[in-house]
């Protein structure tokens, strides 16, 4: 790539491609490439002015090489970029907004007073009309008390005031229509492009190849609890499907041989093959921005009650007017009360400052389902952790692997890997990593793998049954047994890590030590949290005792529980909720997604199984729990902001009213106020919540959190 330093400072650079302008989707792929590189952390691209700036850690060398590296070519053929451009849809509102702006002012200037009567008149129309279909069916809406402010203002011979009230409705419309399609749009994003490589199977076997290289007619494998990424057929095994984020449907459908699978649902049950019949997943967009548009998950309880108080308030605002004609005997004063209503703000800035408060979480790496969620966070009063991949890190470390009954170790540990890579959980990437970190490669040497939720892994190798999970499994369910010569070394087995048994022909074949590193923010976190109003903290796991003690009391939760199996944790919760607790429940895997359907609001880490990212409401990035406080403090100000619009809203245009009724005001006075305190209170409900400044344990010390 040729480009140009602009500028530059300390972990920032400008730069100015040399060929000039961009495409919009040139400057998706260029965004979309450079955002995988490691070394960067956040990318801006300007595609007018050919500028992008880079956010980076570690040498400018390094940042200055990955720049020259970069070819469109490449981008094509490793970036996939979404359905639809946020960029063309921020583009078209932008021209549509100046579009607007600069023919109002140049009717004002330019236009003959006759013309712009007409213009007036011609655009009043869809107004009336739309005021006398309420009329027709007997419903009180805003729609009529804006067709009869409008009529009235023209008949009167107030164009003026016509003119502006439309103008401003026709804006705050624009608005309204832009921040829902945004919001939205980031949203099914989120829910639809999650998937970066799969099982590609070849007569070699399985492959893990980049989902931008698969093409129709490829073969893929996905297994319980992967996401299916692409539109397809199954070719061969029977799975459940969860498609709940496309039909809305709770319950999974059996899919068998010759059922059509779609992009973005997941393997609940089971396991199969599916034939690719649309390589980029891409088909079935529209179908989840329709179902998420439609959801009443993302009508929260303050919309509804913005909805409805609207309408409500409209026969006052019509009683209020003839009350006004009646006492005064003034038509004047009577409009001045018919130009405010409370409707248009009510149902205009209640979900904008919802929809943004979603899209600022979303900026934070953070996805909300629907708005009643962000609500329900704020009231929460107990939150509920799950330990492994949560508490500690999602990315576990195999400290040693100690071989029985005369095994080679690395030969133990190629094994445990060729069987746990299937399966996402943060335990098995690490036995993955470490077989990887040694070079030993693993071929698919054994049958179809049963992954039994909660327990652990079944396959056979050899003709031999090969098991790998925990003590309870391998010992209590499975009956296998320890060599009678090594009891003692399995007695002196260190106590200070997670233990993984693997089990060949029913004996103990290796002990594979795991460490489980807590996170270093966790007990800040826990904290932080509390200072916001969480009142009760708990720690579930599957673990033993021994180890859910130690991890508890280095975090700081309130309670624990361990060794408990999935139902365990979802009738915890359920007995949390029956005490009247609105309950939080965070957690990453398979075995959590029973207790995060289970909760008020489930959050799922976003690099945990993908069935427990469907079935939660949240997912926050693996980074740091730090975004846990993040969206608290962002669920908590959109509370406080929607308390102070129905302050504002309620007493600004009640004194417009009284204003009107007194005859201090006239009637396009009135008008131009309460439209301009529409669009005024829209405006800040769609500006940032918080600061800048993103979450950090050292910010966070530095601020101290106070209820």
């Amino acid at each position: 790539m040729n480009a140009v330093i602009m500028h530059e400072s300390r972990g920032r650079m400008r730069l100015k491609l040399k060929h000039g302008t961009m495409s919009i989707r040139q400057a998706d792929l260029l965004e979309a490439w450079l955002s995988k590189q490691e070394p960067i952390s956040r990318v801006t691209v300007h595609e007018r002015t050919g500028c992008f700036i880079l956010y980076y850690t570690g040498e400018r060398a390094r940042i200055l090489q990955i720049v020259r590296n970069f070819s469109w070519e490449e981008a094509e053929t490793s970036v996939m970029l979404p359905a639809y451009s946020t960029r063309a849809l921020n583009r078209e509102f932008q021209e549509k907004l100046v579009g607007r702006v600069a023919l109002k002012a140049a009717g004002a200037l330019f236009f003959p007073k006759p013309f712009r009567i007409a213009n007036i008149v011609w655009h009043a129309v869809p107004f009336l009309r739309k005021g006398l279909h309420c009329l027709f069916h007997r419903k009180m809406r805003v729609e009529l008390l804006d067709a009869v402010s409008i009529g009235i203002s023209i008949a009167r011979g107030d164009f003026p005031t016509a003119g502006s009230v439309m103008f401003l409705l026709k804006i705050g419309e624009l608005l309204e229509e832009w921040t829902r399609k945004k919001s939205v749009q980031d949203l099914a994003q989120c829910m639809s492009l999650n998937v970066d490589r799969v099982w590609l199977k070849t007569p070699g076997g399985e492959v893990l190849t980049p989902i931008v290289q698969v093409s129709e007619g490829d073969q893929l494998v996905v297994r319980m609890g992967g996401v299916i990424p692409v539109d397809g057929i199954v070719t061969e095994g029977e799975v459940m499907v969860n498609q709940a984020s496309l039909t809305g449907e709770s319950v999974p459908v059996a899919k068998r041989p010759g059922g059509f699978v779609y992009a973005g649902t997941t393997v609940s049950e089971g396991e199969c093959t599916i034939e690719v019949k649309q390589a980029s997943g891409q088909s079935r967009y529209d179908q989840i921005v329709t179902m998420i548009e439609r959801s009443e998950q993302l009508k929260s309880s303050a919309e509804n009650k913005a909805n409805t108080l609207a309408d409500k308030l409209v026969p006052y605002t019509f009683a209020g007017s003839l009350l006004s004609f009646v006492l005064t005997r003034r038509a004047v004063r009577a409009l001045s009360v018919l130009m405010v209503d409370f409707s248009c703000a009510l149902k205009l800035a209640m979900p904008l400052s919802v929809l943004s408060a979603m899209r600022e979480a979303g900026k934070e790496h953070i996805t909300v389902k629907g708005g009643k969620f962000l609500e329900t966070i704020a009231k929460a009063d107990t939150i509920v952790f799950d330990k492994t991949g949560t508490l500690t890190h999602a990315c576990p470390k195999v400290a040693k692997v100690i071989p029985f009954g005369g095994n080679d170790e690395r030969e133990m540990l190629r094994t445990a890997a060729c069987l746990e890579e299937h399966f996402p959980h943060s335990v098995a990437n690490a036995v993955v990593a470490a077989a990887k970190e040694q070079g030993l490669k693993h071929e698919e040497l054994h049958s179809k793998v049963e992954y039994i939720v909660a327990h652990g892994i079944a396959s056979a190798i050899g003709g031999q049954r090969v098991l790998i999970g925990s003590a309870h499994f391998i010992f209590e369910d499975e009956c296998c047994t320890v060599p009678e010569d090594e009891k003692e070394k399995f007695s002196a087995l260190p106590l200070e890590y997670l233990h993984l048994y693997l089990s060949i022909g029913n004996r103990l074949a290796a002990v594979i030590c795991i460490e489980d590193p807590l996170r270093a923010e966790a007990p800040d976190v826990l904290c932080a949290l509390r200072g916001l109003g969480i009142q009760k903290t708990v720690m579930l796991t599957g673990d033993s005792e021994r180890t859910a003690a130690a991890i508890a009391s280095r975090v700081g939760v309130d309670g624990f529980r361990a060794e408990v199996l999935p139902e365990d944790k979802a009738n915890y919760i359920a007995g949390l909720r029956a005490k009247g607790h609105t309950v939080i429940m965070v957690g990453d895997g398979i075995n959590d997604s029973p207790a995060l359907s289970e909760a008020d609001v489930g959050i799922a880490i976003s690099d945990g199984a993908a069935i427990a990212q469907e079935i939660a409401d949240i997912t926050i990035a693996a980074d740091s729990l730090w975004e846990l406080v993040r969206l608290r403090q962002i669920a908590a100000c959109l509370s406080a902001r929607i308390r102070a619009n129905y302050r504002f809203v309620m007493g600004f245009n009640g004194a417009l009213i009284a204003l009107g009724v007194a005859g201090v005001i006239q009637p396009s006075v009135s008008a131009a106020l309460h439209n301009l305190s529409t669009l005024g209170i829209s405006l800040h409900s769609m500006t940032p919540l918080l600061g800048k400044d993103t979450v950090t344990n050292d910010r966070m010390q530095e601020l101290k959190i106070v209820n």
